[in-house]
């Protein structure tokens, strides 16, 4: 098979379409046939050597993909060759061919064609395992999310408000934020001209955001306890904003708030709080939100596995709303 390779940490321009050994399903996999794949901020930062695959996982990039099964594993019941899926992966989506645990496969939602479908798995195992399983996100409480013009963000928009949540998302550009509000954000805040702290209040008459979704880590964790609701839940997703931050206990124990911080890649195929968890969750509650088209995928380019350079250079630039997705045949 054909694969990206990244030989030498670097710069976008370091990924090379290069002929791979093919991988084979181990016990309980699936061998999917890649149709394609989508970018990631995290495939970024293993570009550039600072994000690792977890142990015993692929070293190429990419943690999604769609496409049709090509073989199964020992043990492998539920699943036929030919079946079309798409796939949560720990790596290995930038290429011709993938293995898989089956228990990271769902399939195809009604209504969406393969290459849509490469869109789906990171975000929305992203945005349900924490807005959800872990934040209990309830009709009618305030969501916040930040970069709501990201893949993450135009997913968890969409998500809150098919949950009832009034959404709250900070973005650097008016086209970002307009395109939000056709979404279903209900409070923009762009975050180069006001402070979203002060704006979040002004808008929810000083209640703030009972649930907030961040991907900038340290350099907003006091600013996102100050916007916290009372019994509000702060779930970090990301570190774009640095690694080490100062907690102000003072102003988190009147406000009885709880901190959460969680990646998916490293987390176990099964059992509890695990992938497979995840998946069985995103197929019986997202996928018939997606069939019913309450949310959809928001996709801002579609280009060929040989352009993976490009499509790099396009979220360094942060200029994307929703996601790059890769086709590989």
């Amino acid at each position: 098979m054909y694969a990206i390779s990244v030989p030498k940490p670097g710069n976008p321009d370091a990924m090379h379409w290069i002929e791979q050994d093919d991988p084979k399903p181990a016990v309980g996999e699936v061998l999917i046939d890649v149709t394609a794949t989508a970018v990631n901020r995290a495939d970024l930062l293993q570009r550039q050597g600072f994000y690792p695959p977890p142990p015993g996982a692929s070293n190429i990039l990419g943690l999604e993909c769609s496409g049709t099964i090509a073989a199964l594993g020992d043990g492998v019941t539920g699943w036929n060759v030919g079946d079309a899926v798409c796939a949560l992966l720990s790596g290995g989506g930038y290429a011709e061919k993938v293995a898989v645990p089956a228990a990271q496969l769902l399939s195809i939602p009604d209504g969406l064609d393969l290459a849509a479908a490469a869109a789906l798995p990171e975000v929305a195992a992203t945005v349900w395992s924490n807005i959800v399983m872990n934040a209990k996100l309830e009709r009618g409480e305030v969501f916040l999310v930040h970069g709501g013009g990201s893949g993450i963000g135009t997913h968890a928009i969409q998500v809150a408000k098919a949950l009832g949540a009034r959404v709250a998302v900070t973005a650097g550009s008016e086209g970002k934020l307009e395109r939000c509000r056709e979404l279903g954000a209900d409070i923009t805040i762009n975050y180069r001209e006001s402070d979203f702290v002060a704006a979040l209040d002004d808008a929810t008459d000083g209640h703030g955001a009972d649930v907030i979704l961040d991907n900038m880590g340290a350099a907003y964790l006091d600013r996102n306890i100050d916007a916290l609701a009372v019994d509000g839940r702060l779930c970090i997703i990301g570190l774009q904003g640095g690694l080490n931050g100062e907690i102000n206990l003072g102003k988190l124990l009147p406000k009885r708030g709880q901190i959460y911080a969680a990646g998916l890649r490293g987390r176990p195929i099964s059992g509890r709080h695990s992938k497979g968890e995840i998946i069985e969750q995103v197929r019986t509650k997202v996928w018939p939100m997606i069939e019913r088209a309450e949310v959809v995928p928001i996709i801002h380019a579609e280009l060929p596995i040989t352009d993976a350079p490009q499509a790099h250079r396009m979220l360094d630039a942060a200029d994307t709303v929703g996601k790059v997705v890769l086709r590989v045949r």
